[in-house]
């Protein structure tokens, strides 16, 4: 393609509910675009999740824009599977123009016009919206290449099910979201399981007859601002343990079997070391849930709703069972710990983005809001672009209209 006339007027890189709810939003102004997808529609979700996973905001808030849910389990959770094929079914019923086992392996920028390689060849286009986002690429501390090579280590991107792992005890390390899961699940298929813990909140699954999401759109919770964020707590906080189908907290996954340790600190051989701080992540995790329900409890008493009464959640008041004295330093063989699973964190994979400016040193997006410094590129999909509700599902809606509308008005402008 070389003439002005086979130029798209956007690109969208990425074919997950970000990329989809972008096109959606541009097929609606009328823009020409073509949605870029490295392999299947939802691939991600398909290959990084394990086989029990399910998605935390309830069947009521999982819909793409324009939709709602009208089924007989709104505060149920989707699996998967059913959240690819609902994908799936977006795509269809707004005949979006996605075009799968296309996977862009270079983005670059020629007098204004963006050019994506691809093995099909260069496409072009005046606006580029990159919709991979900045959770697909799993982060391991440094000292995970000192553990010895006969150990089995994988990510929480990785595992799938406990049969598929080595006879043994597991080490979990990370207590978010995937590690508390990972580690409820590995212990429901009778595993020995010890969890690295580490300072993250927590959130009750259901609280005063609602689900903790649904309070969380309706106090303005989700709506508080990167910005702000950093001011309170200096960094991006991770995203608190949450149970998609009960409540997961650090006191009942040790109620169940888990051995809780602190954070992992070193490694020398087999033999590995904690910090003495397992307490304090457990109080955190309380205290961070505690501020949580007294928000909730402001809110009702704010506009005087008529709210059920707390009522206690079996997983918060349960006792927590830590090892005593603290377990400082732990020999792998002596444990019959077989495998470790990292539940550290992700990042996003951008190096096939060659454009100066569009990344920062480490190789993540830099950008205001998800708009990119660069005219004509955006980020859709990233956590905590804005908010605390940016990275889910329910921000698409609103990331969608604000990507589609600045790209309208920049095609308006270049056109005259």
């Amino acid at each position: 393609m070389t003439s002005e006339e086979k130029v798209l007027d956007a690109a969208v890189i990425g074919a997950g509910w970000a990329g989809l709810g972008v096109s959606q939003a541009l097929m609606a102004l009328g823009i020409h675009h073509r949605v870029m997808e490295r392999a299947r529609i939802g691939e991600t979700w398909r290959t990084q999740r394990w086989d029990s996973f399910r998605i935390n905001t309830p069947n009521r808030q999982t819909v793409m824009p324009g939709d709602s849910y009208d089924g007989p389990d709104p505060d149920g959770a989707l699996t998967s599977d059913e959240f690819v094929a609902l994908l799936e079914d977006y795509v269809r019923r707004h005949r979006l123009p996605v075009q799968p086992n296309t996977p862009v392996t270079e983005l670059a920028a020629h007098e204004g016009v963006y050019h994506l390689t691809t093995p099909q060849g260069i496409l072009m286009a005046h606006n580029v919206v990159i919709a991979t986002g900045n959770q697909n690429c799993p982060i391991r501390p440094a000292l995970a290449s000192a553990l010895p090579p006969e150990l089995h280590q994988l990510d929480a991107c990785d595992y799938r099910n406990a049969e598929n792992l080595e006879s043994g005890a597991v080490l979990v390390v990370g207590s978010a979201q995937s590690g508390g899961q990972i580690a409820e699940d590995l212990i429901e298929k009778g595993r020995r399981v010890f969890l690295s813990t580490s300072r993250v909140g927590r959130l009750p699954r259901l609280y005063r007859g609602s689900h903790i999401m649904d309070w969380m759109v309706r106090t303005g919770l989700l709506d508080v601002t990167r910005q702000e964020m950093l001011r309170r707590y200096g960094r991006i906080p991770g995203r608190p343990i949450t149970g998609a189908l009960h409540t997961i907290s650090l006191q009942s996954l040790s109620a169940q079997g888990a051995v809780l340790l602190g954070r992992l600190t070193g490694v020398n051989g087999g033999i590995l070391t904690f910090d003495d701080d397992t307490e304090q992540n457990v109080r955190f995790a309380d205290e961070a849930s505690a501020n949580i329900r007294r928000q909730i409890d402001e809110y009702i008493a704010s506009v005087a709703l008529n709210a059920p009464p707390a009522e206690l959640d079996p997983a918060e008041v349960v006792a927590v069972r830590l090892p005593h004295p603290p377990i400082r330093s732990l020999d792998l063989k002596a444990c019959g710990i077989r495998t470790v699973i990292w539940c550290t964190g992700f990042k996003g994979d951008f190096a096939w983005a060659r454009i100066p400016g569009l990344l920062d040193a480490e190789g993540q997006p830099v950008h205001e809001n998800g708009i990119a410094q660069i005219p004509g590129a955006y980020f859709a999909g990233l956590a905590f672009a804005v908010s605390r509700r940016s990275g889910t599902i329910l921000a698409i809606a609103d990331e969608a209209a604000r990507f589609s509308g600045q790209i309208s008005e920049r095609l308006t402008r270049t056109a005259v």
